[in-house]
């Protein structure tokens, strides 16, 4: 199985292939609305503005396995990204990110990059780098803020776009 193989829910209730992202770079994120990092949802958000044109897009997995920082539902959050951060990158339904109902998406991206302390996601804004071949490039912890990663997406984007295989 590769990341394209995923499907997952969107905010707005629509099933969303991760195929659809085929040959984009992507910083996947596990968010919350009342962390100590959530202001970096602004961050995110420059990042997007600053590279959808160039093939790249943040996708935003809200959690609330972490101190019940992400109590609302789907409604509740997607009026609190557009309102306070003018989000306009994908959101997509709350998930879990550890534990037996760790949505599948996540337990790619782990075994991919597992973390200093073992592959569980740890805390909130835990950042997965994707790159245009869909393999997970880097991992980067919630203190990590969205600007000091802008190089290495600089460097996924410079990156040759993968061609399909030809058929048989």
């Amino acid at each position: 199985m590769d990341i394209y193989d995923i499907s997952t829910r969107r905010n707005d209730g629509a099933t969303q292939s991760l195929g659809d992202y085929r040959g984009q770079v992507l910083l996947i994120v596990n968010t919350a609305s009342r962390c100590g990092f959530t202001p970096q949802y602004a961050g995110l958000q420059a990042l997007q503005d600053r590279f959808a044109a160039r093939g790249f897009s943040v996708l935003a997995f809200p959690c609330n396995q972490f101190a019940g920082q992400e109590p609302g539902d789907d409604a509740q959050i997607r009026g609190f990204c557009e309102t306070t951060y003018h989000t306009t990158f994908p959101l997509f339904a709350k998930v879990d990110v550890n534990g037996a109902g760790q949505h599948p998406l996540f337990a790619h991206l782990k075994a991919q990059k597992g973390g200093l302390l073992g592959s569980a996601i740890k805390w909130n804004f835990t950042k997965f780098l994707v790159g245009r071949d869909g393999r997970v490039l880097e991992r980067f912890p919630p203190t990590t803020s969205p600007e000091a990663i802008a190089p290495r997406i600089e460097a996924a984007l410079a990156a040759p776009v993968p061609q399909p295989a030809p058929a048989a």
